[in-house]
């Protein structure tokens, strides 16, 4: 009897860490786009989160709302995740355009230049979620820090 109660007490550990360790896949932005245009007619729509190294709120959500299992379930399951860093380096194609930071200071600590596509996407704060459409169109802005249920209710 001790042996089947000791056996069922890992198993039950195995389940609670397997939930706590969910997370979700992020991709950049040219994988998601690729990914919605290789889909077609069946392309989920993308999932942005918009942030920066020095934010806070942004931090926020990484420790607590994108490890909610449920946020992790829904994210992964209806949309194609991506984290896009506000004020990094990247050289980013949307919707026909390039978009870069060519005032970015890789030598800076802390806030950097504004990347072109925050600008494009008039990103007003950090954090902010973008809902882009089956063809990478803009459909839903969701700004500041959400707790897991605030951002279920909102997508």
């Amino acid at each position: 009897m001790k042996k089947f109660l000791f056996t069922i007490f890992l198993f039950s550990l195995t389940i609670v860490a397997t939930a706590q360790t969910a997370e979700i896949k992020w991709f950049t932005l040219e994988e998601a786009l690729t990914m919605q245009q290789k889909a077609g007619k069946k392309a989920k729509p993308i999932f942005m989160d918009i942030y920066t190294v020095w934010c806070g709120p942004c931090k926020l959500l990484d420790k607590t709302t994108f490890v909610d299992p449920a946020v992790v379930k829904k994210i992964n399951t209806d949309y194609i995740p991506v984290k896009f860093n506000g004020e990094g380096a990247d050289v980013i194609t949307y919707l026909g355009k390039k978009y870069a930071n060519p005032n970015y200071n890789p030598s800076r600590k802390g806030r950097n230049a504004t990347h072109q596509l925050t600008d494009f996407l008039e990103l007003q704060g950090y954090p902010t979620l973008f809902i882009l459409g089956p063809n990478g169109e803009k459909q839903k802005t969701i700004m500041g820090y959400k707790t897991g249920p605030e951002l279920l209710q909102e997508i």
